[in-house]
């Protein structure tokens, strides 16, 4: 049996979930930002201080970043939200529906690795009972 060229196998192949992290699942305006800090529980960890609201039908969970100018000029808040982020798109699967996120960085997290913030965001999430 010949294989054709343009068959399915490619399909059967590719993951069932998607790593994509669009804007919709992030948050955006600042009324969304003020209802999970007034209405939410926060867990602080050196690097990182989580904030978390639940919020009944609202889908998977949508993350905002927060880098104040504590952490430094442009450059170093722009590359903590982008680590930030892509730290939260690896893990989006194992985070439980119908959830605000927002992750505060704090100053010693422009030092950090990748490593070591995404151990810590993992420890958050566990404390606040977000993970699956």
């Amino acid at each position: 049996m010949a294989l054709r060229i343009g068959s399915s196998i490619e399909n059967d192949m590719a993951p069932t979930d998607s790593f994509s992290f669009p804007k919709s699942r992030r948050l955006m305006k600042a009324s969304e930002y003020e209802r999970v800090k007034r209405d939410g529980f926060t867990r602080r960890g050196k690097l990182l201080m989580l904030n978390v609201v639940a919020v009944e039908n609202s889908g998977p969970c949508r993350v905002g970043f927060v880098a104040s100018r504590r952490i430094g000029g442009a450059v170093a808040r722009n590359r903590g939200r982008r680590r930030l982020r892509e730290i939260v798109r690896q893990h989006q699967h194992d985070l439980r529906e119908d959830f605000w996120i927002v992750l505060v960085a704090r100053r010693d997290a422009a030092d950090a690795n990748y490593r070591a913030l995404e151990h810590e965001w993992l420890r958050l999430a566990k404390r606040a009972s977000i993970l699956l």
